[in-house]
């Protein structure tokens, strides 16, 4: 009898999940994150009732419902490089990529999307990304690296589009090490974040950077900083989001790279 016991606790554990993975395995969306974001809005319903909390215990096999539109990628990440690409219509159409800071993927999702032919995804972090992303045979992988001091040989071809999006970290140390892999006239894609950029103390309560001057003068610093590495900015545009949770205003730059600066 005692024997049996871990046997109907296991079958249990695997009968019941939290909604938000149950949304994932049933298809319903790309990633728990969004996932999250749907069931916090009020709009799913399990077997009839509204869901309150991403981590209600739901039977796997429920009947979801889902009320509002449905997340295009599965971050709102991949909303900021879309507004991006299409201010500077620019493609990413049959282009090798990179992604800088990859996370759960929505700068890949929406690359891939939009036809890349290959993405090299990035990060310091691990197990974040997006499994179906990473059974996309497109997608290249590199997790645990930190971009400042990657190989060279991690990525063996040139690059024709980068996508930055990093946190806790200025751009001015992420750019430079791009460099060496982009092929000429490459286009750069750079999401600022006034957080990251300001000094130490200079944040304000909860994260936020509220001084539209410190605003200003952190994309001044960025940019002057990227036409130092000869990148040209091509336009600047406000993220149609705003910082996930804390609510600063981020800034798209669009740069494009040009190697006589190099001498080459």
């Amino acid at each position: 009898m005692l024997l049996s016991l871990p046997l109907m606790s296991t079958r249990v554990r695997l009968e019941k999940d939290r909604c938000d993975h149950v949304l994932v395995v049933q298809g319903l969306v790309p990633s728990r994150d969004t996932a999250a974001r749907m069931i916090l809005a009020g709009k799913v319903k399990s077997n009839g009732l509204i869901v309150d909390k991403p981590s209600r215990v739901i039977p796997v096999d429920a009947v979801i419902e889902m009320t509002g539109e449905r997340q295009p990628f599965v971050s709102r990440g991949g909303e900021k490089l879309a507004a991006a690409l299409d201010a500077a219509s620019m493609t990413s159409h049959g282009r090798v990529c990179l992604d800088v800071g990859c996370s759960t993927g929505g700068f890949t999702d929406c690359l891939l999307q939009r036809g890349a032919a290959k993405v090299y995804a990035v990060d310091v972090g691990y197990g974040q990304f997006d499994w179906r992303l990473r059974q996309d045979p497109r997608v290249v992988l590199i997790e645990r690296t930190n971009i400042r001091y990657i190989a060279r040989s991690a990525i063996p071809e040139l690059i024709d589009l980068v996508v930055i999006d990093v946190s806790f970290i200025s751009l001015t140390k992420v750019l430079q090490p791009i460099i060496q892999f982009l092929r000429p006239r490459a286009d750069i894609i750079a999401l600022i974040k006034p957080q990251f950029e300001v000094g130490r103390g200079q944040v304000g309560r909860g994260g936020v950077v509220r001084d539209e001057g410190q605003r200003e003068e952190v994309v001044r610093r960025v940019l002057q900083f990227s036409t130092d590495m000869g990148l040209q900015t091509n336009r600047v545009i406000a993220s149609p989001i705003k910082g996930k949770k804390k609510g600063n205003e981020e800034v798209l730059a669009i740069l494009e790279y040009h190697t006589s600066f190099h001498g080459m």
